[in-house]
C-alpha cells in the first residue's frame, strides 16, 4: 500500500517523480503530495485526492524547479485524508523532509517526548514523529540522525529523507516495507515497486530490512542500522517495459485477464523438460520430497484461495494432509508444525505483511519454507528457503487474475512433481496430467472469446443487492476466488457458500431472483450441486451455472450456463474462474465502479 518515489540528478526531479507515482497508483491511496529542493529550500505541495489533482496544482511539476525530490502516495492509517495528514512530513524549520510507508507502532510514547521536548505536530499521523526525531538527533551528519531514528522506532518503514543542508543528497531505509533503488547515467531513484522507475532504468538493488542508502546524482552508498558501509549487488530487471501499460484495453484489469495464457505458458514451459516437471528451485532431492508428512499452505486474499484449491489438489493427487491458514490468523493460533512438516507461502508482491510475518514464525521454529511469488527480489523471495516463480510480469489492477492463475498452475506443477516422485501416479496419468495442464492456455483464450455474451449477462445485474456462489470440493474453492472478485470491485454484497450448507442457515437468505452462482465442475459431485440448484430455484433464486462441456443435464436446474472445456477435475479452476473473472469486471463496468483502484483497497498490503 502508498508509493514512494524519489530522484536526484541531472534532471527536474518533480516530473519524474509525478511520473513514477502514477505508476504506483495501483497500490491504493487517497491524498498525494511531494517535496523537491528548489536550489534554496525545500518546496512541498500536497493535495488529497487522486494523483490529477497534484498533477494539476504543480503544472505536471514544471512549476516545482529542483534536482532532487521525494513524493508518496498515502493511504490513511493514522489521521483522515487531508492535505495536513499528506506526506511528505517536514520538521518546523521545513529543512528535513520525509516520506513513510508502514506503521510506528511506539509512535505514541515518541510523540509524548517530542511533546515534552517542545516541537509542535499539525497531523494526526505517525509519520511526523519521525520528522521531528530527525530534526532532534541531527548535529551535522544525515546518517547518525537516521540511524539514531531507527535504533529507536518499532514496527514497520520504507522512507525516503531530504536534507536542506545536502541539497547533493537523498536518502532511504526500510525495514518490512518495500523499497527499492535504481541508477542511470542521469540519476539515483528510489521507488516503493519496479514499474515506477522501469521507464528510466532496469538496474535496481533491492533493500533489506534496516538498511540505508546515501543517494547522490552521479552514486549511491549502501550502510546498515549502525552506520557500517555495505557492498550489494545490482539485479536486472527483464520485465517489458510495455508489460506496465494498458496497451489500448480500457483497464489493467481486462488487459491482465487477456494476458492469463501467456502467464501460464511461462510459468510452466520452463518446468517442463523431457515429459517431466523439473522444479530446480525447490532445491530438494526425490528423498527429501518423500519425507514429507504434512503441508501447510499460509496466505492472503485470492492467494489464500489458490491455497484452498491447492489443499483438494495436493491430498488427492498425492495423499499427504494439508493446512490452509489466513496468514493474519497463522501466527496468532499458535500453530502445530509437527516434524516432516513444509510451509509453502505465497504471495503476488513477495511483500504481504502478513504472510512475511507467517514465513519468519515457520522458519523461527527450524522448518523450511517455499514461497511463491511474482516479484523477484521481494522480502519473501530473498527470506524463503526456496522460491517457485510465477512470471507473470508486473500485476496492475488491485484485483489479481494473471496472478492467481500463474499460482494455482505453480502449485498444480507442485503437486504432479509430488505424486509421481512419491508414487501416487503411474507414468501414464503424469503423461495425461502434463498434456491437460499443456492445454490450459488454449483453452482459456476459448473462453475469453466469450466476453461478449458474459458481458451481455452482467449487464442484467449491475443493480444486484446480493449475489451467491456455491460449490463443492475444488468448486467451492473457486466460488471464493469468485465472490471476491465481485464484491472487491463492483462493491455488491457477495458470499461463497460451500453448496452443503446451504440448508443449515444460508438458504434463508435466497429472495425471488437472487442470483446464485452454482460452479459444478467436479463430475462425482455433479448430482449433489444439481439438488442445491433445484433448492435455491424453489425459493426463487435465479441460477448461473458453470460447468463443464456435455453436462447438459444441468441445464434443467439451471437459467443459464457458462461451459469450459474438458480438463482433468483438478485443473477446473484454472478454466471455471475466467467466466467469474470476465462476470465481476462487466458487473463493475457496467456500475461505473473503477475496476482498476477499487475504494479502500491496496494492491500490496503491507502493514498488518
Amino acid at each position: 500500500m502508498c508509493g514512494i518515489v524519489g530522484y536526484i540528478g541531472k534532471k527536474q526531479a518533480a516530473p519524474i517523480i509525478l511520473d513514477g507515482l502514477a505508476k504506483l497508483e495501483y497500490r491504493g491511496y487517497d491524498s498525494a503530495g511531494i517535496a523537491v529542493f528548489d536550489g534554496e529550500k525545500i518546496v512541498t505541495q500536497k493535495a488529497v485526492g487522486r494523483l490529477k489533482v497534484l498533477e494539476n496544482l504543480t503544472h505536471g511539476g514544471e512549476s516545482l524547479k529542483g534536482f532532487s525530490g521525494i513524493g508518496h502516495t498515502r493511504w490513511a492509517t493514522h489521521g483522515a485524508p487531508s492535505d495536513l495528514n499528506a506526506h511528505p512530513h517536514t520538521n518546523k524549520e521545513r529543512t528535513i523532509a520525509v516520506v513513510h510507508n508502514g506503521i510506528i507502532e511506539n509512535y505514541i510514547p515518541l510523540r509524548k517526548k517530542m511533546l515534552d521536548k517542545g516541537y509542535e505536530f499539525v497531523s494526526e499521523t505517525d509519520t511526523e514523529v519521525l520528522a521531528h526525531l530527525l530534526d532532534y538527533y541531527y548535529k551535522g551528519n544525515p546518517l547518525e540522525a537516521i540511524t539514531k531514528v531507527l535504533h529507536r522506532v518499532e514496527g514497520s518503514y520504507a522512507l525516503g529523507i531530504m536534507f536542506a543542508d545536502f541539497p547533493g543528497e537523498l536518502y532511504a531505509a526500510r525495514k518490512d516495507s518495500p523499497l527499492i533503488v535504481g541508477k542511470n547515467e542521469d540519476g539515483c531513484f528510489i521507488a516503493s515497486d519496479v514499474p515506477a522507475i522501469l521507464k528510466y532504468t532496469r538496474t535496481v538493488y533491492y533493500m533489506d530490512n534496516q538498511e540505508v542508502v546515501r543517494l547522490g546524482a552521479e552514486d549511491l552508498q549502501f550502510f546498515s542500522v549502525d552506520e557500517e558501509p555495505l557492498t550489494k549487488k545490482p539485479v536486472t530487471i527483464d520485465w517489458d517495459a510495455d508489460a506496465a501499460e494498458k496497451a489500448g484495453y480500457e483497464h489493467f484489469m481486462l488487459k491482465e485477464m487477456y494476458e492469463q495464457p501467456k502467464t501460464i505458458t511461462d510459468t510452466i514451459s520452463p518446468r517442463i523438460k523431457d515429459g517431466d516437471i523439473v522444479i530446480e528451485e525447490l532445491n530438494m532431492s526425490d528423498e527429501e520430497l518423500k519425507s514429507i508428512r504434512k503441508i501447510h499452505i499460509v496466505a492472503c486474499g485470492s492467494a489464500y484461495h489458490t491455497g484452498v484449491t491447492a489443499k483438494y489438489v495436493l491430498e488427492g493427487m498425492v495423499r499427504i494432509p494439508v493446512e490452509v491458514d489466513v496468514a493474519s490468523e497463522f501466527r496468532y493460533r499458535d500453530p502445530i508444525l509437527e516434524e516432516g512438516s513444509m510451509v509453502i507461502v505465497i504471495s503476488q508482491s513477495g511483500e504481504t505483511a502478513d504472510t512475511l510475518a507467517a514465513l519468519r514464525e515457520s522458519k523461527a521454529r527450524g522448518f523450511k519454507v517455499l514461497g511463491i511469488v511474482n516479484v523477484v527480489g521481494s522480502s519473501i523471495a530473498r527470506e524463503a528457503d526456496s522460491v517457485m516463480y510465477t512470471w507473470a510480469g508486473p500485476e496492475i489492477a488491485v484485483a489479481t487474475t494473471k496472478a492467481y492463475s500463474a499460482q494455482l498452475v505453480a502449485l498444480y506443477m507442485l503437486a504432479m512433481k509430488l505424486a509421481k516422485v512419491r508414487g501416487n501416479i503411474n507414468e501414464e496419468q503424469f503423461a495425461n496430467l502434463l498434456n491437460d495442464l499443456r492445454c490450459l492456455p488454449d483453452q482459456i483464450e476459448l473462453l475469453l472469446g466469450q466476453k461478449e455474451k458474459i458481458q451481455h449477462f452482467a449487464n442484467r445485474y449491475v443493480g444486484a443487492r446480493d449475489i451467491f456462489f456455491i460449490g463443492r470440493g475444488i468448486d467451492y474453492a473457486i466460488s471464493l476466488e469468485g465472490s471476491l472478485k465481485l464484491k472487491e470491485i463492483s462493491y455488491i454484497h457477495s458470499e461463497a457458500y460451500a453448496a452443503g450448507e446451504l440448508k443449515h442457515g444460508t438458504i434463508s437468505l435466497i429472495e425471488d431472483g437472487t442470483l446464485v452462482v452454482a460452479l459444478s465442475t467436479q463430475p462425482e459431485l455433479f448430482q449433489k450441486t444439481i439438488s442445491n440448484m433445484v433448492e435455491v430455484k424453489a425459493r426463487g433464486a435465479f441460477v448461473m451455472a458453470v460447468t463443464n462441456e456435455g453436462n447438459k443435464a444441468i441445464e434443467k436446474a439451471a437459467d443459464y450456463v457458462v461451459y469450459i472445456p474438458e480438463t482433468n477435475p483438478w485443473f477446473s479452476n484454472s478454466l471455471a474462474i475466467i467466466p467469474l473473472q470476465l462476470f465481476a469486471y462487466y458487473v463493475a463496468v457496467g456500475r461505473g465502479c473503477d475496476v482498476d483502484k477499487p475504494r479502500n483497497l491496496a494492491k500490496s498490503v503491507t502493514v498488518e
